[in-house]
């Protein structure tokens, strides 16, 4: 019994742990409609001394955009930035660049996320022998309570004067990369801390969030913690962003000719199957939790529990092999600097990503199977043979 429930419980430390470094992770995800543009809000006020702001953001998941309300949050290590994640166009889909920490600020895409994020590094404050200090001027902070702070005037500073959210393509923001950008990207980073990834499962699971119910208008752009979408500080957009109902366009493209704009009318009501449908899973981040397998219930006890504990046994096992390919593919786009040269690369690494996380799917699924089979074997080879008929006494 105490053995069970050792299981029980390193099987949720271990699925949290996933979690935690999986959730934000959307590096990978091809989406050929474009994320829509960003709502106009309020930054709520600072909380406590250390925590920095993390722009809100589009992000994609069920068929669906979905906002992600900007939040401040406890950095990591001290000296270290935030840089928001961003769209950018592949040349045939968007591929989300993930977020995240580091000790300087890189690449965002050139989007203006607003509140010190005007598109290139971070005006809203500054570390200083170990401590953070804010900018009056860009950040909400109330100086009765954090008093290392200063005012440096930030053009802009409080507005996305361009609310595009995506870098290249058909009407997406034409920047690239500085070289002290391009060197921020080989720096050593920290993923999305726990308090992010929760987030962003919340934003996630929140109706409310979904594009194609707020229309680019949600009804809460920004939190002053992490997670505290019903909380004191929750504030709503002041305005929406445009929702695109089609896919966008290369740069190169050329617009189509007038006899085909009956037939653009109906793919933006009814988009492609391939837009709608789930994409195979590119990472091993984007794999479904496995589904817990009911304990058994043959009448054999003995058998029962011996599976339960294999079944546990599998679990725990699969769980690991998941978070190391998963840490693998994360330290392979770490280690490619996001150039627009690269992109070639940067496609090939993705395939033989989707091809790593395929196998490992198709490996669990096969154990599991087995797994299975075996069970459903063993009670019929374990059952006691019928007795035999006593002959008659001669």
């Amino acid at each position: 019994m105490h053995m069970t429930l050792w299981i029980r419980s390193l099987l949720l430390t271990v699925g949290i742990l996933v979690m935690s470094a999986a959730s934000l992770a959307q590096i990978g995800i091809s989406i050929t409609i474009a994320p829509p543009e960003l709502p106009v809000y309020e930054q709520p006020v600072c909380p406590e001394d250390g925590y920095l702001w993390t722009p809100g953001y589009w992000a994609y998941g069920d068929d669906d955009y979905y906002w992600v309300p900007g939040t401040w949050v406890m950095a990591p290590e001290v000296g270290y930035l935030w840089t928001p994640g961003y769209w950018g166009w592949g040349g045939n889909a968007f591929l989300f660049h993930e977020g995240y920490w580091g000790p300087e600020v890189g690449f965002y895409g050139g989007v203006s996320y607003g509140y010190g994020y005007s598109g290139h590094g971070y005006e809203g404050g500054r570390w200083d022998n170990g401590h953070f200090f804010y900018n009056q001027s860009v950040s909400n902070v109330n100086v009765t309570v954090i008093h290392n702070t200063y005012n440096t005037t930030v053009v802009n500073n409080n507005t996305t004067v361009n609310r595009v959210s995506f870098n290249g393509g058909n009407g997406g923001i034409n920047e690239r990369p500085t070289a002290r950008e391009e060197a921020a990207a080989s720096q050593k980073h920290i993923a999305p801390v726990g308090a992010q990834t929760a987030h962003v499962q919340a934003a996630r699971a929140y109706p409310e969030l979904r594009a194609s119910a707020n229309h680019g208008n949600p009804p809460i752009a920004a939190t002053a913690k992490p997670g505290a979408f019903k909380e004191g500080g929750a504030v709503a957009a002041k305005e929406g962003g445009a929702v695109h109902t089609a896919p966008a366009a290369s740069a190169n493209n050329t617009a189509r000719p007038s006899a085909e704009a009956a037939r653009s009318n109906t793919e933006a009501a009814h988009p492609a199957a391939e837009t709608t449908r789930p994409s195979p899973a590119v990472h091993a981040k984007d794999l479904p939790s496995a589904e817990h397998v009911a304990a058994p219930n043959t009448g054999n006890a003995k058998q029962d529990q011996k599976y339960q504990q294999q079944q546990q046994k599998l679990e725990v096992q699969q769980v690991k092999e998941r978070q190391t390919l998963q840490t693998k593919q994360e330290q392979d786009h770490q280690r490619l600097p996001q150039k627009p040269a690269n992109e070639p690369k940067q496609q090939q690494l993705e395939q033989t990503h989707q091809q790593q996380t395929q196998q490992l799917a198709q490996k669990h699924t096969q154990q599991q199977q087995q797994l299975q089979q075996h069970q459903q074997a063993a009670p019929h080879q374990a059952a006691p043979k019928p007795a035999e008929k006593e002959k008659p006494a001669a």
